[in-house]
C-alpha cells in the first residue's frame, strides 16, 4: 500500500502551545532549523494508547536543546502534558510521535542569538517498522563508508538532525545494494551503531556484547534492554568492537524506539542465528511495552 505524504494527512498537531490542523501546521521556507539543522527531536512510541518511556524521552528532548544552545520556552511539564493530550484526542492506539524543537525564521546566518525557539509534536498510526518477515528471520546490513565523528566534532549526545546526514546517505546506500540498513563505524574504525539503532551481539557462552556509546547516542531502548538482560542473568560486555571480531559471534541484534528488539540475520558475508536467547529478549520487551496486551 503507497504511504500517504506526510504534508496531506489529517488531524491535530501541538504547535507552539496551539492544537492546530495537520496540513496547516507550516513554517517559513526560510528557517534556521532547515538551512542550518538547528533542529533536536525525539521519537516515542504509544503502545495500546499508552506512551512508553514519555518522562525518559522528554528529558532527553530538554538535554539535546540545551547541547544546541536553544532553550525551550515551555516547561518540561508542558511538554509532558502536551504529549499526553496529543494522544487522547487523536485517539491514536499503536502509533509514533515525534516532538522537535528549532530555530526560526528570524536570523539567516551561522548566528542565530535572536531567533524564535519553536516546539510542535505530532503524532501518526505506526504499527511496526520493520516488515514482520524481516524480523523473524533476521534483517541484512551492509557497512557504511560513513563514520560517526569524534566527540570533539559534534554535539553526540544530543538527538540533533544534523547527526543524521550520513545515516540518511548510508542507509540509502545499503538499500541501493539490497540490504536493510547500514552498520557504522566509529572515527576508530570500531563498530559504532546501525542508521538508528543501537546494535547487540551474542556470543557462543550467552553472553551479549554492546559497543560503548561515547561518540553515538545511548538509546532508551537500549538501556531497558540490558536491564532486561540482566534481569535474565544474561552478561553485559560494554567495549570496544572491533569489525574483525563479527565471525566470531552467533547472533546479532539491534534496538531502537522504531525497530525494538530486532534480529540481525547477517553483515555482508557474517551470518548470525536467530537464536532463542534474542527472540526472549523481543518477547520480553513487547510485554514490557504492551505491545500484546
Amino acid at each position: 500500500m503507497e504511504q500517504l505524504p506526510f504534508d496531506k494527512r489529517s488531524g491535530k498537531i501541538w504547535f507552539n502551545n496551539e492544537l492546530c490542523e495537520w496540513q496547516d501546521a507550516r513554517v517559513h521556507i526560510i528557517s534556521h532549523g532547515m538551512h542550518y539543522a538547528s533542529l533536536v527531536f525525539e521519537g516515542l512510541r504509544v503502545y495500546n494508547t499508552k506512551i512508553f518511556k514519555l518522562e525518559e524521552h522528554t528529558d532527553r528532548l530538554f538535554k539535546s536543546a540545551k547541547i544546541l544552545d536553544m532553550k525551550i520556552p515551555y516547561s518540561y511539564k508542558e511538554i509532558i502534558e502536551a504529549t499526553k493530550k496529543l494522544v487522547s484526542d487523536q485517539n491514536i492506539k499503536n502509533g509514533y510521535i515525534r516532538p522537535f524543537v528549532w530555530r526560526g525564521s528570524e536570523m539567516m546566518g551561522v548566528s542565530a542569538q535572536n531567533t524564535k525557539i519553536n516546539v510542535a509534536i505530532a503524532i501518526w498510526d505506526w504499527p511496526t517498522y520493520f516488515d514482520p518477515n524481516l524480523k523473524l528471520n533476521g534483517i541484512k546490513l551492509n557497512i557504511s563508508k560513513w563514520q560517526r565523528p569524534p566527540q570533539n566534532s559534534s554535539p553526540w549526545e544530543s538527538k540533533a538532525a544534523g547527526l543524521y546526514m550520513i545515516c540518511t546517505l548510508s542507509k540509502h546506500q545499503a538499500e541501493k545494494d539490497g540490504y536493510t540498513d547500514s552498520l557504522m563505524l566509529d572515527h576508530e574504525g570500531n563498530i559504532a551503531e546501525a542508521t538508528s539503532a543501537n546494535i547487540f551481539f551474542k556470543d557462543e557462552n550467552n553472553e551479549l556484547h554492546t559497543p560503548i556509546p561515547d561518540s553515538f547516542l545511548d538509546g532508551i531502548t537500549r538501556k531497558t534492554v540490558i536491564d532486561l538482560a540482566r534481569s535474565k542473568n544474561i552478561k553485559i560486555h560494554e567495549r570496544k568492537i572491533s569489525p574483525d571480531e563479527l565471525p566470531n559471534f552467533k547472533g546479532c541484534f539491534i534496538t531502537g524506539t522504531a525497530a525494538e528488539v530486532t534480529p540481525v540475520g547477517n553483515i555482508l558475508d557474517n551470518n548470525f542465528e536467530v537464536c532463542d536467547l534474542i527472540k526472549d529478549l523481543s518477547s520480553s520487551y513487547e510485554l514490557l511495552v504492551g505491545k500484546n496486551n
